[in-house]
């Protein structure tokens, strides 16, 4: 089988790997379509996604659809060609969590992910072929819900966390800063849970536009000199960029919510942070999941449209290409063919 792997910083090749089987337990999938994510481009760009450095060439990929090929010993109710998707998170450890944070399994203290070089050794993702998966990973697709659309299961399940932290969104105005892929489905999930107006804001227009498409109500177009508006009372941070988060302080109301779903580095970096004291904001942390990505099924099954976040597609093969059309200015979603 072939597979995406990235030996180091601007090194992305396309490898050929012997076929897997599945064990006990566990459960084949051919996989269709992948989408290329930040953390990808992190270990392409700099042989690193945040504080995980890369040590050994990594199969990338933590989006994924694919369909059953074949099951190990043990495993019922996944009949070959069942559509799915993948939870990418595997608690490492019988860990209790404590009481304050009692199924919130997204803060276990260790988690392998797919595709991630936070573990020596690390976890290959699903960039590739076929890939084997623990059959309590697998998440069926529902009627109705193709592959495609199963790959962007995952981060719109990272978006509909983000507005579950925001809070009860029903009837209100929500604030999006930054609509990238991750924003521009913050967009579409709290339109989804019922806000009754989104505001999205961006440096870029051609984001700005995918926003619009997926169902933003207002745009801020910052790159052409707009200004954040004033006093709402939800804001969601998606851009991760230090420096704008003097003005979306500024911007979420006296008494208000701000989610940051957006990654900060994990170095020191300069912000303006004085609004968030002065203000009594209340600032809250979105990481990645919980069970979300059911919701996202039944979210995309319901209706929820994720086609105008996908810019572009590309053949496996084409890898490399597809990595540098997700860095570049411009391009939203870039979905990988992983299938001939």
């Amino acid at each position: 089988m072939r597979a995406v792997v990235v030996h180091g910083p601007g090194d992305v090749r396309v490898d050929r790997f012997p076929d897997p089987e599945p064990g006990p337990g566990e459960v084949l999938l051919a996989m269709e379509w992948g989408g290329i994510c930040g953390s990808d481009l992190g270990y392409w760009a700099r042989g690193a996604s945040g504080t995980a450095q890369l040590r050994h060439p990594l199969v990338l990929g933590h989006e994924v659809a694919g369909r059953v090929a074949a099951v190990g010993a043990g495993v019922t109710g996944l009949p070959e060609g069942t559509a799915a998707t993948v939870h990418p998170a595997l608690l490492v450890g019988d860990v209790q969590l404590p009481d304050r944070i009692a199924g919130r399994t997204n803060l276990h203290p260790q988690v392998r992910y797919f595709g991630s070089a936070a573990f020596d050794p690390h976890t290959d993702g699903g960039f590739s072929e076929y890939r084997v998966v623990p059959a309590d990973q697998i998440r069926p697709l529902p009627d109705g819900v193709g592959t495609e659309q199963g790959a962007l299961a995952e981060p719109l399940a990272v978006a509909l966390h983000a507005v579950h932290r925001s809070g009860d969104v029903r009837g209100r105005t929500v604030l999006v800063n930054g609509t990238g892929p991750i924003g521009a489905l913050v967009v579409a999930a709290a339109k989804h849970r019922g806000a009754a107006r989104v505001i999205a804001a961006d440096l870029s227009a051609q984001s700005l536009a995918v926003a619009t498409a997926m169902g933003a109500d207002e745009t801020v177009d910052l790159g052409a000199g707009a200004s954040l508006p004033s006093d709402v009372e939800l804001v969601v941070e998606a851009s991760g960029a230090p420096a704008a988060l003097g003005a979306v302080l500024r911007a979420t109301a006296r008494g208000g919510t701000l989610v940051q779903v957006g990654n900060l580095p994990g170095t020191p970096a300069p912000a303006q942070l004085g609004d968030l004291v002065t203000r009594e904001i209340t600032w809250v942390g979105s990481y990645r999941f919980v069970e979300e990505i059911s919701d996202a099924l039944r979210a995309l099954q319901d209706g929820l449209d994720v086609a105008p976040l996908v810019t572009h597609r590309f053949d496996l093969d084409d890898a490399a290409e597809a990595l540098r059309a997700a860095a570049a200015p411009g391009s939203s979603k870039v979905l990988l063919r992983l299938q001939p």
